[in-house]
C-alpha cells in the first residue's frame, strides 16, 4: 500500500499528469487558483476561528464572569451550539447546492455566518450567545459542502488533490488568527475582550461574499443543467488556456458529459439515491464513519478544551496556555500545508493508516505521561505531555486533515456528491456536538483516565479504516464515479 500514486489507464488522467507546463505558468489557471483562496479554500478558516475563539475565551476572565463561570453541561452547550446548528441545516444543503449552483450555496451560507457573528458579538446573555452560534453553525456547512465540491470540480486534475487538501489546512489559518486576536484582546478591560474576537469571526465570510461571483461556476453543475456551452467555455478558459482545440479539453468535456448523463439516468436526485445500490450504501457508510473519525480522534480535546488538558499536567497559568495554544496552531498549519503538498506522493490508504496509527501512538504516550504526572507530579512527565500534544498535529494532518475533502470528492459521484459530503458533515458535526459536551464532563469525572477512552476508540478506527477504505488515487473524478459498481453499469 505504499508508494506514489499508481499510473492510471485513463488517457485523460495520463494527459493531465504528463502536462509539462506548471500551473503557475498558465495565466488563466493561475488566476483561478489565486481567486479560489479568498472565495473557497478559505471557508474552513471559519471552523478554525471558531474552535480557537471558544477555546481561548474560556480563559478570558471577562467572558467567564459575563456568562456566570460556565462549567459542565452549560460550558458544553456554549461550545457545541455551533455543530448543533450545522446538524439542523445539513438536510437542506443539496437543494441549494444542486439546484442553484455551488456559488449561490456559498453565498447563502456566508451571509448566515455574518448574521450569526454579529449576534454573537452583541450577545446580552447565554441564550442569545448560544442562538448566535447555532446560526453560524447552520450556515457553515452550506459553504463547506459547496466549496469542497467547487474546488474539486474546477481544479485541473494534476493539482486537484493538493487544492482539496489545502481546503482543510486553512482551518489552522483561522485558528492562528483567532488565537492571536484573543491573546491580544484578553488584556482589554471589560466585555470587549471577548466581543471583538466574536465579531471578527465574520471576516472569512465577508471575503467569500465579496469575491465568490468572480469565480466561474462548476462545469459539471452546468452540464447537469444542460448548459453545455457555458461549461465548455469554463473548461476552454481555465484548462485549455483559451485554446478551443485543446485535446485535453475536448476529451475532458466528452468524459464529463458521458459520465453525468449516465449518473443522471440512474439517479433520482433525492436522498434515496444514497441507499439505492450496494456501492452507494458503502460510500455512505465510509462517509459517515469518516465524519465520526474526524471529530472523535481526540482533536476536540485539543481544539476546544486545551486549557483543561494543560491544567491536568499542572500548567494552569492563562498566559502560558494562550502562548502554547498559539504555538500549537502555528505548528499545525505547517503540518497541514506540508501534508497537503505531499499528497500526490502517496496512496490514500497509506496516508490514512499511517496517520491513524500515529494518532494512536501519540494518545497512548500522552495518556501514560499524564497518569505519571498525576501520581508523581513529575516535571519530566509534564514536559513530555506538552511534547506529545504537539506531536498529535503531524499525525492528524497526515490523514484526517489533508485527505478529508480530497477523499470525499473522489468517493462520491457528481449526482450524489453534495448529499454525500452533507452526510459526512452531519456525522462530523454530530460527533463534534457530542465531544464538546462529553469532554468537560469526562475530564471532570475521571481526569486523565478519560484519555483511555480515546485510546480504545482510536484503535477501533484504525481497524475500520484498514477494512473498509478503498484506494481512490490516480484516477479522474469521472472514472471514480464507478468505483464500487459492476462492469455492466459502466
Amino acid at each position: 500500500m505504499g508508494g506514489a500514486e499508481p499510473p492510471s489507464d485513463n488517457p485523460l488522467y495520463r494527459m493531465a499528469m504528463d502536462d509539462p507546463v506548471a500551473w503557475y505558468r498558465k495565466p488563466n489557471l493561475r488566476a483561478l487558483y489565486l481567486l479560489l483562496f479568498p472565495c473557497v479554500i478559505g471557508i474552513e478558516m471559519t471552523s478554525g476561528f471558531d474552535s480557537q475563539i471558544i477555546n481561548a475565551v474560556q480563559i478570558v476572565p471577562a467572558w467567564k464572569t459575563y456568562f456566570g463561570n460556565p462549567s459542565g453541561a452549560y460550558q458544553g452547550i456554549l461550545a457545541s451550539s455551533l455543530p448543533l446548528g450545522a446538524c439542523i441545516g445539513l438536510p437542506f444543503i443539496p437543494y441549494i447546492n444542486d439546484g442553484f449552483g455551488r456559488r449561490w450555496c456559498i453565498m447563502f451560507g456566508s451571509c448566515l455566518m455574518i448574521i450569526g457573528s454579529l449576534i454573537q458579538g452583541f450577545s446580552i446573555n447565554g441564550v442569545m450567545y448560544i442562538m448566535a452560534r447555532c446560526i453560524i453553525g447552520f450556515g457553515l456547512p452550506f459553504a463547506i459542502v459547496a466549496g469542497s465540491c467547487l474546488i474539486g470540480e474546477l481544479g485541473y486534475p494534476k493539482e486537484r488533490p493538493v487544492l482539496t487538501s489545502l481546503f482543510n489546512a486553512c482551518y489552522f489559518i483561522g485558528a492562528i488568527v483567532a488565537a492571536g486576536i484573543t491573546f491580544g484582546t484578553q488584556s482589554i478591560p471589560g466585555d470587549w475582550s471577548w466581543r471583538i474576537p466574536s465579531l471578527l469571526q465574520m471576516a472569512p465570510s465577508v471575503l467569500q461574499v465579496a469575491f465568490v461571483f468572480f469565480l466561474p461556476e462548476s462545469p459539471r453543475f452546468l452540464v447537469s443543467k444542460d448548459k453545455h456551452e457555458a461549461a465548455w467555455q469554463v473548461l476552454v478558459k481555465y484548462h485549455g488556456e483559451g485554446n478551443p482545440h485543446s485535446e485535453f479539453v475536448v476529451a475532458e468535456m466528452a468524459e464529463i458529459k458521458s459520465t453525468i448523463a449516465t449518473e443522471m439516468e440512474h439517479a433520482k436526485m433525492s436522498w434515496m439515491d444514497m441507499v439505492r445500490s450496494a456501492g452507494m450504501r458503502r460510500r455512505v457508510l465510509i462517509g459517515s464513519l469518516l465524519g465520526l473519525f474526524t471529530q472523535l480522534s481526540g482533536n476536540v480535546v485539543l481544539s476546544y478544551y486545551l486549557g483543561d488538558s494543560l491544567k491536568l499536567i499542572g500548567y494552569d497559568q492563562a498566559d502560558f496556555q494562550a502562548k502554547y495554544n498559539l504555538g500549537n496552531n502555528c505548528w499545525s498549519l505547517v503540518c497541514g500545508v506540508g501534508a497537503a503538498l505531499i499528497i500526490m506522493k502517496f496512496k490514500r490508504r497509506t496516508m490514512y493508516l499511517t496517520g491513524i496509527l500515529g494518532i494512536l501512538g501519540v494518545y497512548v504516550a500522552w495518556t501514560i505521561c499524564s497518569a505519571v504526572f498525576v501520581q508523581t507530579h513529575s516535571e519530566v512527565a509534564a514536559k513530555l505531555s506538552l511534547f506529545w500534544i504537539y506531536m498529535y498535529s503531524p499525525a492528524y494532518n497526515t490523514c484526517f486533515n489533508a485527505l478529508t475533502y480530497t477523499f470525499l470528492v473522489e468517493l462520491f459521484p457528481y449526482a450524489q456528491r453534495a448529499r454525500g459530503i452533507a452526510i459526512f458533515q452531519f456525522f462530523g458535526k454530530g460527533a463534534q456536538f457530542f465531544g464538546t459536551n462529553v469532554n468537560p464532563i469526562g475530564f471532570g469525572a475521571i481526569g486523565w483516565k478519560f484519555l483511555l477512552v480515546y485510546c480504545c476508540w482510536i484503535a477501533v478506527e484504525a481497524l475500520l479504516i484498514f477494512w473498509l477504505w478503498p484506494e481512490t488515487s490516480g484516477r479522474t473524478l469521472e472514472e471514480l464515479a464507478f468505483l464500487f459498481e459492476d462492469d455492466e453499469r459502466r
